[in-house]
Order: C-alpha cells, then structure tokens, then sequence
C-alpha cells in the first residue's frame, strides 16, 4: 500500500450507524488494507469467484478510454489507494447487480454520444446516486413529510415512526465523506417498498428499478443524513433542525 493510505483506514468508525448494512463486508477488507495490501488486492480478495467485476490498479485503465467503459468492457474496476475506491469496491460487492445495472447504462450512454464536457441527464442522474444515493424504507407519513421539506414534522414531531423506517447508503462518495461526518452531507434518496427485504433482496430489486427513462429526471429526494434519529448525539436537541442551510424549505413552484 503507498505510504500514508492506512491513516484514512484507521479513521473508519464501523460502530457508526450508517456502517452497520457494511460492517461485516468491509471491515476485513479495510483490515487487510491496513495491514499492508493495496486496495484492489484486498477487494479482489473478498470478491466472489464469477462475480460482476474484479479489481485492478488504477494504472491498468489506458489513457484515453472512459472510466465506465473499461469496466464495462473488461469487468474489471480501477482501484486506487483510497478510502473513494475502497468504498465503491465495496459497493460492488455488496450491490453487484445495481452496479453493474448503472455501469451499463453509463456505458451505453458513453457509446452513443461519447464522453461529454457536461454530462446528459441520464449520466448525472446516475452519478449522483452511484456517488451520493441512498435508499430509503419508511410509513408513507415520513415520505410525505420529506417530499415536503417539513422537517419539524419528519424529524420532530414524526420521530417515533423512524423505529419504522430503515435508511440504507448506496453511494462510495458519501460514504467516504461520513468517515469525517460533518452536519450538511445529504443523500439523495430513492423510495424502496416496504415489502423488499433488507438487504438480502434489495440490490435485484433496485437493479430492476434502475431505468433510463425515469431515472433521467432524478426521481431522488434530499436527506441531511446526520438528522435521522440515532444517527448523530446533536440531533437529540430540537434546535438542530432550524438551520436552515440545511435544513431547506421546499422551493415555490416558479411561476409560469
């Protein structure tokens, strides 16, 4: 592992709540990278024998292909020495048929119009839940509360209904900014049925959900992870919920 990589690793809180869906999973894996394997090397080493993808270093992507197409062409992942790539590894190990669903469709996209100076609405609707998403199970009562941007109400005077609700992180980058949890990260949340089993059964259902038509429009709403009930010490005091930096009201409807 190149030198400094393991300081990261040492600062991964795994009795952390948003952890919990990827303790058993991942915290051998950073085990091993701490213990002086590369990040790719210790993946690879967890992966199942014919699974969706492998891991290589980062170097094995030639100059000039796309990141997402090299996957897409080889099943295999470059991996760099960082807590960014070993989230997404991890990703792929727990979600591999959604991975592999949204590595399709950017690969597809990439086919036909090439790699873009600003992505169309498919890629970066992918890209933002690959890296930021989340999936949410919960009463209709607390979505509707969300979908309103009514705070005091999802996190205040609806908290007991969380004991209710199960809130899983998909995405690599937000995992990796939680390991240094600040009060603004936001997860872009996608609805999953009360019926879905976590997590045995959810990532076959979330790749079916993957479609390019309505996911273009990012059907995702914004959730400051740090105020679901449990998750922070802070957000025991009422107060926390008032700023509203993070906290936003729901934007009017613009008016035609």
């Amino acid at each position: 592992m190149a030198a400094g990589v393991s300081q990261p690793f040492d600062a991964i809180d795994w009795s952390a709540p948003w952890l919990a869906p990827w303790r058993s999973l991942g915290q051998p894996v950073a085990q091993q990278a701490r213990g002086g394997q590369s990040v790719h090397q210790a993946l690879q080493a967890t992966a199942p024998l014919g699974g969706p993808v492998g891991f290589a270093p980062q170097d094995q992507l030639p100059d000039g292909t796309a990141y997402e197409q090299y996957i897409w062409d080889t099943r295999r992942v470059p991996t760099r020495d960082n807590l960014h790539d070993f989230f997404n590894g991890l990703a792929w190990l727990q979600f591999p048929h959604t991975k592999r669903r949204l590595n399709q469709l950017q690969a597809q996209a990439i086919a036909a119009d090439g790699v873009q100076a600003v992505r169309g609405p498919l890629r970066d609707a992918l890209t933002v839940f690959d890296e930021n998403g989340a999936l949410l199970q919960a009463p209709d009562a607390l979505w509707d509360a969300l979908n309103a941007r009514d705070w005091q109400r999802l996190f205040i005077d609806l908290r007991p209904l969380w004991g209710q609700a199960r809130l899983v992180l998909f995405g690599h980058a937000l995992l990796e900014k939680l390991v240094f949890p600040r009060k603004p990260m936001v997860a872009h949340v996608f609805k999953a049925p009360i019926a879905i089993e976590f997590i045995a059964n959810v990532d076959v259902w979330l790749a079916g959900a993957v479609e390019a038509t309505a996911w273009a429009t990012k059907p995702f709403t914004p959730l400051p992870v740090l105020g679901v009930p449990g998750w922070w010490p802070a957000n025991e005091a009422p107060g926390f919920y008032a700023d509203a930096q993070v906290f936003r009201p729901l934007r009017a409807a613009s008016s035609s």
